[in-house]
């Protein structure tokens, strides 16, 4: 999970930017100010700061202005949208690459939220892997068959599962080859190796990553 990201702007002083800072919540007439309101007005970048003094929170907090977080995006949000993002790109995203039109949110709101973006990649990996543990054959091995449905699992396979099976799949379609990080035209899906619908469980090992074309014509030859 180790990265460092270039430093910005490395000539300018602390004093230098947080001055700015203050003169953009100054110009706005406000007691806080947004990563997107200092982008617009700043001399220099939200990032520059953050990369600077650890988060947007701290930068804030050493101007002397109201620390403010978006509470009307949950966390289950930022690990969905981190995770649409993750599968796009085939790899671990760069705090600079998140953002339209990869990312949903902007890598200040994971800031924001997780405190900085390391954290929020490790909270996010933590929470992933945890599902890990619930959804293999070991792990249902015990549980009892639901009468109605005659399975031990739902058919409905939940993002974060979805996340596991396609980066254990390597972020690539197990019929084609092809990924989204080198043909955004592709969309992954992860189906049942075993049809739920003839006995199979969606636990990780009947799962599997498949392209849209791929799934479709799996689909149509059940």
């Amino acid at each position: 999970m180790k990265f460092q990201l270039e430093e910005f702007h490395r000539n300018v002083t602390d004093d230098d930017l947080i001055a700015d800072l203050k003169h953009v919540a100054n110009d706005l007439n406000k007691r806080s100010v947004t990563s997107r309101e200092y982008n617009e007005r700043g001399k220099f970048s939200a990032a520059t700061l953050q990369l600077r003094f650890g988060s947007w929170l701290k930068a804030l907090e050493k101007a002397g202005l109201q620390k403010t977080k978006d509470r009307n995006i949950t966390e289950e949000e930022l690990f969905e949208d981190l995770e649409r993002t993750w599968i796009k790109l085939g790899r671990q995203p760069r705090f600079r690459e998140m953002g339209k039109p990869l990312s949903k949110y902007s890598p200040q709101t994971y800031a924001y939220r997780f405190d900085t973006w390391q954290n929020a990649l490790g909270k996010f990996v933590d929470y992933v892997n945890k599902e890990e543990q619930i959804s293999s054959e070991e792990a249902i091995k015990n549980l009892e068959i639901e009468p109605s449905t005659r399975h031990k699992t739902k058919r409905t396979i939940n993002w974060r599962l979805n996340y596991i099976v396609i980066r254990r799949d390597y972020f690539k379609c197990k019929a084609c080859g092809r990924s989204p990080a080198t043909d955004p035209s592709i969309i992954l899906h992860v189906d049942h190796i075993k049809a739920w619908a003839n006995g199979g469980e969606t636990v990780l090992e009947n799962l599997q990553t498949l392209c849209s074309k791929h799934n479709i014509g799996k689909s149509d030859l059940e």
